[in-house]
């Protein structure tokens, strides 16, 4: 009996230990590095020698989160930094390129019209797949049952559907928003997938996207947050969408709205001011808090009387249809997409000038400085898995 007890005893310990040995699935991010912008004293210009376009992808369950590996590949900083989609199993990646380097003058940029598929599972992560879309591919969104992808395509006011299969991406059309320049820039899927949003800083407002399995139309419904919406983001649970406002940047403050999606018809309830330019707004996962990166003029010519030596990564609660700051802290400048870690207590900011990302350790208080990322390439577009 004794021999027994104890070999079941170690059946046990062993059991457990193999539990606790079990390596957990990483949560990741991706970041869309453009090698061919740098500010220069305000002005987004192509160097002399560009270093080659390239993604990142950074594991975010160490502290401070690190590269784990990068591949060369079109990107663009051009658009909101919502140019990187994570299928939620991290089987694949979807990244836009909204611009390339013009082959008739070297130091300008044209439209390009790329989706570079991504397989994550492959060792080394490699690009499988690259695809064409309308001229100036920005935001991409997948649906929750990674079954369908949707583009923003800023230069022709339309967007180009995908169906998904695997890691299998099929046209499946393209949906005319109306106007040419309606400016089409980041799209956001409901959690069922049987509606998404996307921003139209052409023509100041935001579009419902009605979705029955391929079939993607507008709706007539229009939304009006503020001037040039930009950026979005919807809670996990579908109950509240988020957009920034960018304005004109002529150095006035400018604003982020809360939408409330249970509205019928859905309408903006909150619009508030943050500062110059909230170029990208990231909802944590836990659903209670946006951040928003402001440029707050560090993007400026230094002879700008709205010159700032810093930009500001400002922290927003959402509570009961009304947005309240919580927190700020200065940033590097000219910064793009920022992310959450799972546990909402960590976001990541991508910073152009540097050429870094940083972390930031947030309590639900106040933002830490968690450690930097160095990017090869300025980053400008941002993904991360949802665990």
């Amino acid at each position: 009996m004794q021999r027994r007890q104890s070999r079941y005893a170690a059946a046990i310990a062993i059991g457990l230990l193999a539990v606790l040995v079990k390596p957990a699935s990483s949560q990741i991010a991706i970041s869309a590095n453009d090698g061919k912008g740098v500010l220069v004293d305000g002005v987004n210009t192509v160097p002399d020698n560009p270093a080659p376009d390239n993604v990142s992808i950074i594991d975010l369950n160490v502290n401070p989160p690190k590269v784990i590996a990068e591949i060369t590949m079109p990107t663009s900083l051009v658009g909101p930094p919502q140019s990187v989609a994570i299928a939620p199993d991290k089987s694949f990646a979807l990244v836009t390129a909204a611009t390339k380097i013009d082959p008739a003058n070297k130091k300008k940029t044209v439209p390009e019209n790329k989706l570079s598929v991504i397989d994550l599972k492959a060792k080394p992560p490699v690009v499988i797949a690259t695809l064409e879309t309308g001229a100036g591919a920005s935001g991409v969104a997948l649906n929750k049952a990674a079954t369908l992808a949707i583009v923003a395509n800023r230069v022709e006011g339309t967007l180009s559907v995908f169906t998904v299969a695997g890691n299998k991406l099929t046209p499946a059309g393209k949906v005319d928003l109306g106007n040419p320049k309606s400016g089409p820039s980041a799209v956001a899927f409901a959690p069922d997938g049987k509606s998404a949003l996307v921003t139209r800083d052409g023509d100041n407002m935001i579009s419902i996207l009605a979705i029955d399995g391929t079939k993607v139309e507008v709706s007539p419904r229009k939304i009006y947050a503020g001037l040039k919406p930009y950026p979005l983001g919807i809670t996990k649970d579908g109950a509240w969408a988020v957009t920034s406002n960018v304005g004109m940047g002529n150095g006035d403050a400018d604003t982020i709205s809360l939408i409330d999606l249970k509205a019928k018809p859905p309408r903006v309830v909150d619009t508030i001011a943050v500062g110059q330019t909230p170029e990208s707004i990231s909802v944590s996962p836990n659903g209670r808090y946006i951040a928003v990166t402001v440029m707050n003029g560090g993007n400026k010519p230094r002879s700008s009387p709205f010159h700032t030596s810093n930009g500001v990564l400002a922290i927003y609660a959402i509570n009961g249809g009304k947005l309240a700051k919580v927190t700020e802290a200065k940033s590097g400048n000219w910064c793009q997409g920022s992310g959450w870690r799972k546990d909402s207590k960590l976001v990541i900011l991508q910073c152009m000038v540097e050429q870094s990302i940083t972390a930031y350790a947030f309590n639900g208080k106040k933002l830490t400085p968690a450690g930097v990322i160095k990017t090869k390439g300025g980053p400008g577009g941002l993904g991360v898995s949802a665990d």
